[in-house]
């Protein structure tokens, strides 16, 4: 994640908010992370302070939090130190990872002090210690063994990171800068990231980007990177474009600046807040993480019933294939019974005329010698009956399996979609109805229709969306009237979309906001101008037999949309 330096100062400016605002509480959620209260005339918010590997951070939150009963140590410390301090300033060394939040405070001899919380965002060794105006630590959340190269325990005396020598972007003429990377040769992206302190290998390949056109160039005119490096020092001084990635709504990474070196593979949405992206942003990958996991059995076992659909469907196109020579079975039966008078008991074929042919060709039939010449003609006939009666039925097998495999694909992609425990709940209860998998003892039943998502039109109608095959039947038949319209994407599996209208007219606004929650909720939720079917409930019939969720329709309209964005 592009964490770094650059983006971390562009926080600072953030926190200025809370400058001279008290510390009205102190919580520890996790043993990875601490959040602090502060609040002053005006101003009120909770600095959510993120040591987990991977995820490291600092920023301002509106979330809520679960906290143990009962305090940690580490947590003890921090209250005994800093409950009532006032929050003086947050401060950055050069570009590091590093930045310290400064108090003042009271000990409990009286005397006035100056205690600070040093928030490390190093990569892979991510850390909050707590010390004095002298650096002395009180604390660490993760304290090193006596033997590390930097001591991080109590009483030990706090030491930044050995410096790497890198140029610092912002106390740098650029005209040196750009000297520098000159010299090192090789790709541009590679010799920014060697150069400038503080610059992720995303940022690095972003300023690239900008100059030549790509990030793997090797540059021939380096004075291109003056105007990339100039867009990079505003953003940190002043006008940062934050923005986030994703990738079929899942983040992937995010910058203090606006990321177009992918083109369209990644979707972007931007914010005016560094906090405000972080939150939304790790709220939203560890969400995707939390569903993937919880996901991944009922996923297993759909990919399972997919594949094995698709190969038993596989088997019986290729007995199907093998049927197509039955009318030759008929045929050689019918020769030999024409020709029966010369064709002698015990001969392993005959050579007839084939009066099917216009030419009246020879053809070479293979016999059976242990068998009559009229036993092996009802021998083929019988093979032929068979034959005809396999390609019938393999015909109604191979129709079954495609419905079956259609089905399950609509399973997967309600999976895909799965936003929460419930969503993959329902998921699996469809497949326990289906037959598919067996009901754990252990699990209790929820109804599943209750949690139906509902929207309201700009006519104040409700807009009923299903979440999985169930809860799409179970809006389309039971909670839609004949007359509310009923909204799905084209050939795509996705969710059935009810406006609760009543045969009432829609506005056009109703209609495509109708339809861009049916393309959101759907396969083409990344798509555009996707096309959305929508025609009133009474045309929408559930065939006799049909599996949850399957539907036919007709009198319908298409509009092309797309989708909303969450």
């Amino acid at each position: 994640m592009a964490f770094d330096g650059a983006f971390l100062h562009t926080v600072l400016f953030e926190l200025q908010k809370a400058e001279l605002s008290h510390v009205e509480k102190i919580y520890q959620p996790s043993k990875d992370e601490l959040v602090i209260h502060l609040k002053k005339k005006d101003f009120s918010s909770k600095l959510h302070i993120t040591a987990r590997n991977g995820a490291g951070r600092i920023g301002f939150t509106s979330a809520q939090f679960e906290n143990p009963q009962t305090p940690p140590m580490f947590c003890m410390l921090a209250r005994k130190i800093f409950s009532g301090a006032r929050f003086i300033s947050a401060s950055q060394k050069g570009l590091e990872r590093i930045i310290e939040l400064n108090f003042s405070a009271v000990n409990e001899m009286g005397d006035s002090v100056s205690p600070k919380i040093i928030c490390e965002f190093i990569s892979g060794s991510n850390n909050i210690v707590l010390a004095d105006e002298n650096y002395r630590i009180f604390d660490a959340l993760n304290r090193s063994d006596i033997t590390a190269n930097r001591i991080i325990m109590p009483g030990a005396e706090y030491i930044y990171p050995e410096n790497q020598g890198k140029l610092n972007i912002l106390e740098t003429d650029i005209e040196d800068i750009i000297s520098a990377v000159s010299s090192k040769g090789g790709e541009v992206s590679n010799a920014l990231l060697s150069v400038l302190d503080g610059f992720s290998p995303l940022v690095c390949r972003e300023i690239a980007f900008m100059a030549f056109g790509r990030v793997d160039g090797d540059g021939a005119d380096f004075c291109k990177l003056k105007k990339p490096l100039e867009i990079c020092i505003n953003a940190m001084n002043a006008q940062p474009r934050y923005t986030a990635l994703y990738q079929t709504g899942v983040p992937k990474d995010f910058s203090f600046i606006d990321i177009n070196q992918y083109g369209n593979t990644y979707d972007k949405k931007q914010f005016s807040q560094g906090s405000e992206m972080l939150e939304a942003f790790y709220r939203e990958r560890d969400n995707a993480a939390r569903i993937k996991k919880q996901s991944s059995d009922v996923l297993r076992t759909v990919n399972n019933l997919l594949s094995r659909a698709k190969r038993r469907m596989s088997l019986r196109e290729k007995d199907l294939e093998s049927t197509k020579n039955r009318e030759g079975l008929r045929i050689s039966g019918e020769l030999i019974k024409a020709n029966i008078h010369a064709i002698n008991s015990g001969d392993t074929y005959c050579e007839v005329q084939n009066f099917y042919d216009e030419n009246l060709s020879l053809v070479k039939i293979k016999l059976n010698p242990a068998l009559s010449p009229a036993a092996n003609a009802a021998k083929y006939f019988k093979e032929y009956k068979k034959s005809c009666a396999a390609a019938a039925s393999l015909g109604d097998l191979i129709e079954s399996d495609l419905k079956e495999i259609d089905y399950l694909d609509s399973v997967l992609e309600s999976l895909e979609r799965a936003k929460n425990t419930a969503d993959i709940e329902g998921v699996r209860q469809e497949l326990v109805s289906g037959g598919y998998i067996k009901e754990k003892r252990s699990v209790k039943k929820t109804n599943q229709n209750t949690a139906i998502e509902q929207h309201t039109s700009i006519e104040g109608y409700k807009i009923l969306v299903g979440h999985n095959n169930i809860q799409n039947d179970y809006i389309t038949t039971r909670l839609a009237d004949k007359n509310d319209m009923w909204f799905h994407t084209k050939n795509i599996h996705g969710s059935h979309i009810v406006v609760k209208n009543g045969g009432a007219d829609l506005s056009d606004d109703t209609i495509l906001a109708a339809a861009r929650l049916a393309a959101r909720n759907s396969r083409a939720k990344n798509s555009s101008n996707v096309p959305v079917d929508y025609t009133p409930v009474k045309f929408v019939k559930k065939p006799a037999g049909a599996k949850a969720g399957m539907v036919i329709y007709t009198t319908n309209k298409t509009v092309f949309v797309t989708p909303w964005e969450e």
